[in-house]
């Protein structure tokens, strides 16, 4: 079986990670293509290093743009890639620009197309990455997801239950088997007890207003914040004059996958506009407070660590003092989250692709 998966920024690369391991064990011919929506080395290069992926074998270095340019440049140049290798198979990942354009342009052609975390919903259209995961999902013929409330919400908008595999969360796959190697780690100079921010979502980071009052907010709370920050983030904050540490709040470049997961392991709270985020600290079982007015992941509100507490910072700033008073959720055990998501995408892949042949 020849497979292209398809990978454009750093949580995609996560789970390619998880599921080219589980396949090549398994015999299949894998070929990796970055679109390059990230595409400088600290958000990407050291990225396949730390997580054991093969360097990608063609990058499509599409850069950045709008939303429509970004698409548009993935289906042009991502279209020769499948007629030149002609693949029995299109793995995607997540919601992107890169996802919804690399489907498009495989579905356009014939050719079957995988969608890794699929069905997850925000039910927010003002969302690109809604309108994205939505899309995709409508013309995939593989639809794996981490949670059940995704196949609740493939199966509401009238997917057939024969494309739906629920597999449960490759992402949590990845942290499991390098979480050892990031508790190695020795990371200087941090505090005895700390939170831990992050915020990327143009929703977010493009309101300079909220933005400069979020950080107003965290340098007078009462515990240390490190801030790994997104490059989009840093543009805004250095256009407002914002830039610069305090007592409480402490600016870092972005970290690399292990760097940022030890510095999750051991925090006392995170703040966070991340899908991503949302679902490793629920497993990693650390109080996470989102600054989202939803979320695609409700599982990790119903049955993990994470609160929604929107983008009022008032609350944001109750619910720090609670958890820092020993209020916190505790975290149930999410179904399917224990390592084998991608084995079980390769069970399928591979079941399917017998019985074709059969």
């Amino acid at each position: 079986m020849s497979i292209v998966h398809v990978v454009g920024a750093r949580p995609n690369f996560m789970k390619a990670a998880a599921v080219m391991r589980a396949l090549a064990g398994r015999g299949a011919v894998q070929i990796l293509v970055h679109t390059g929506q990230h595409y400088d080395a600290g958000m990407s290069d050291v990225f396949f290093e730390q997580l054991d992926l093969p360097a990608p074998e063609i990058n499509l270095a599409v850069g950045s743009g709008s939303h429509a340019q970004q698409t548009a440049e993935v289906m042009l140049r991502f279209e020769p890639v499948l007629t030149q290798h002609q693949p029995d198979l299109v793995v995607v990942y997540g919601d992107i620009n890169s996802t919804l354009a690399a489907a498009l342009v495989s579905s356009k052609l014939g050719i079957a197309v995988a969608h890794v975390e699929a069905g997850l919903r925000s039910h927010d259209r003002t969302m690109p990455e809604e309108i994205n995961r939505i899309l995709t999902d409508q013309i995939s013929d593989f639809l794996f997801t981490p949670s059940e409330d995704a196949v609740s919400n493939l199966l509401g908008e009238g997917i057939s239950e024969k494309k739906i595999h629920h597999v449960g969360n490759v992402m949590i796959d990845t942290l499991i088997r390098l979480l050892p190697r990031a508790e190695r780690l020795t990371l200087p100079e941090l505090p005895d007890r700390y939170a831990l921010l992050t915020v990327h979502r143009p929703a977010n980071v493009d309101d300079c207003s909220w933005l400069s009052r979020l950080l107003l907010t965290l340098r007078h709370v009462r515990i240390p914040i490190l801030f790994p920050v997104h490059p989009r983030t840093r543009k805004q904050i250095e256009k407002m004059g914002l830039e610069g540490d305090s007592d409480s709040l402490r600016f870092l470049q972005p970290l690399p996958y292990l760097e940022f997961l030890a510095l999750q392991k051991r925090a006392a709270l995170v703040i966070t506009d991340s899908g991503g985020i949302q679902e490793e600290t629920t497993f990693l079982n650390i109080p996470c407070l989102t600054v989202r007015e939803n979320t695609e992941r409700p599982i990790t509100i119903a049955k993990g660590t994470n609160t929604l507490v929107g983008r009022d910072l008032l609350r944001l700033r109750t619910e720090i003092e609670r958890i820092l008073n020993g209020h916190r959720k505790p975290a149930g055990a999410v179904p399917l989250w224990d390592g084998q998501a991608a084995a079980r995408i390769a069970d399928v892949l591979l079941g399917q692709a017998m019985a074709a042949s059969a």
